[in-house]
C-alpha cells in the first residue's frame, strides 16, 4: 500500500493535481464532492488559489475535476494506510500479540505516517501563497519521508519473518567489507531518489531531453546561473538534472557491483531498468507511464537492496543456524 501510495503521490506530481485542493481536512475531506452543486463550490474555491489565476485561468469544471481527482486519491489512499495499520495495531496490542521490543517500532512506525499526512500538507501550503509550485525542498522531504517508512517496514518485515523461522536466506560470507558496501550503496541510491524530486519539483525533466550530452557536451553552458556557484546543484534547473543524472549512474554502478558480490540477479536486474527507466522518461520529456514506472523502479529497487543487505548481515548466521 506504501508503494502505491508513491507511485499515486508521482503521478499527482506529474499531472500538476498537487495544488487542486486548497484545504486540508483529516476526516471530513474523506469524501469529495457529490453533486454538481458541490462541485461548482469546490471549483470556485480552487478559483481562488493562485495556481487557476496564474495558471489554469481558462480551465473548465470537467478538467478541474481531473486533477482533483488525483490529489483526492493520494490523500484517501493515505487515510485507508493509516487505518489499515492502526487498527490490527490495536488488536494485537490488545491481545499481546506484538513481540518483545517491537512495540515501539511498530508505534514509531504509525507515528511516521501521521508526520507524513502533515508533511504533506506543509508541502502544498508552499503552493497556495504567491508562487503556484510547491517547494521542491519540501517535495524532496515529503518522497524521503515515504521512502524511510517503506524502508523501514521492509527491514522489521524481514527482521520478523527471519525470527519466527519463516525466511530462510541463501548462505552468504559476510565481511565488514561488504555491510560497507550495501551501506554506500543504500546512500548513493537515496541521495538519487531525493535529487529526483529536487527535478521533479523543479520540472527539471523537461528540459535538455538527451543522454548523455545536455546541449551537446557533458556540462550543460548553463550550469552556474545561481550565486553563490554551490547553490546551483540544489535551485539551478539545468544543475539539479545534471546531479541526477550523475548520481544515478554512481548509484548505479555501486548496486550493480554489490549485486554481483551477493550474487543477486534480481537486485541487478533492477537496478539495470531504473536506470534505462530514467533515460527514457528523460528523453520522452517525462511521459507520463514512464515517469510513474521509473519511481516504481525506486522502491524495487529499494526493496531489493534491503533484503541484500539484510542478508549481509543476518543471512550467513541464519542459514547456519537452520
Amino acid at each position: 500500500m506504501v508503494f502505491l501510495m508513491a507511485v499515486i503521490g508521482a503521478v499527482t506530481r506529474l499531472t500538476e493535481s498537487g495544488l487542486s485542493i486548497t484545504y486540508w481536512k483529516p476526516v471530513a475531506g474523506a469524501l469529495p464532492p457529490l453533486s454538481h452543486e458541490a462541485w461548482l463550490d469546490e471549483f470556485l474555491i480552487y478559483q481562488q488559489s493562485p495556481e487557476f489565476t496564474q495558471k489554469n485561468a481558462g480551465m473548465t469544471l470537467d478538467e478541474f475535476k481531473n486533477i482533483f481527482f488525483w490529489e483526492w486519491l493520494h490523500r484517501q489512499w493515505g487515510r485507508v494506510i493509516g487505518l489499515f495499520f492502526a487498527v490490527p495495531l490495536l488488536w494485537f496490542w490488545l491481545t499481546r500479540r506484538i513481540a518483545d521490543g517491537y512495540g515501539h517500532k511498530f508505534l514509531g512506525l504509525l507515528i511516521l505516517g501521521g508526520l507524513q499526512g502533515v508533511v504533506g500538507w506543509w508541502m502544498v501550503k508552499s503552493g497556495l501563497i504567491d508562487n503556484p509550485a510547491v517547494s521542491h525542498y519540501r517535495l524532496a522531504t515529503h518522497l524521503g519521508l515515504a521512502m524511510v517508512i517503506y524502508g523501514l517496514m521492509i527491514w522489521m518485515a524481514l527482521t520478523l519473518l527471519r525470527r519466527d523461522g519463516a525466511l530462510l536466506m541463501r548462505p552468504l560470507a559476510t565481511s565488514h567489507c561488504l555491510r560497507r558496501h550495501g551501506r554506500w550503496s543504500l546512500g548513493l541510491l537515496t541521495l538519487t531518489v531525493l535529487w529526483g524530486a529536487f527535478t521533479a519539483g523543479l520540472d527539471a525533466g523537461l528540459i535538455y531531453n538527451e543522454w548523455p550530452l545536455m546541449g551537446g557536451s557533458f556540462l550543460p553552458s548553463d550550469f552556474f546561473n545561481i550565486t553563490p556557484s554551490w547553490l546551483n546543484i540544489f535551485e539551478n534547473h539545468a544543475a539539479v538534472q545534471f546531479t541526477h543524472r550523475w548520481l544515478a549512474f554512481a548509484a548505479f554502478l555501486m548496486v550493480l557491483s554489490f549485486a554481483w558480490r551477493v550474487r543477486s540477479p534480481i537486485l541487478a536486474t533492477c537496478i539495470v531498468l531504473q536506470l534505462c527507466l530514467g533515460i527514457l522518461t528523460l528523453i520522452s520529456g517525462v511521459a507520463l507511464p514512464l515517469a510513474a514506472m521509473h519511481q516504481a523502479g525506486a522502491l524495487l529497487t529499494l526493496a531489493a537492496l534491503l533484503y541484500q543487505m539484510h542478508r549481509a548481515m543476518y543471512g550467513a548466521s541464519a542459514a547456519t543456524k537452520d
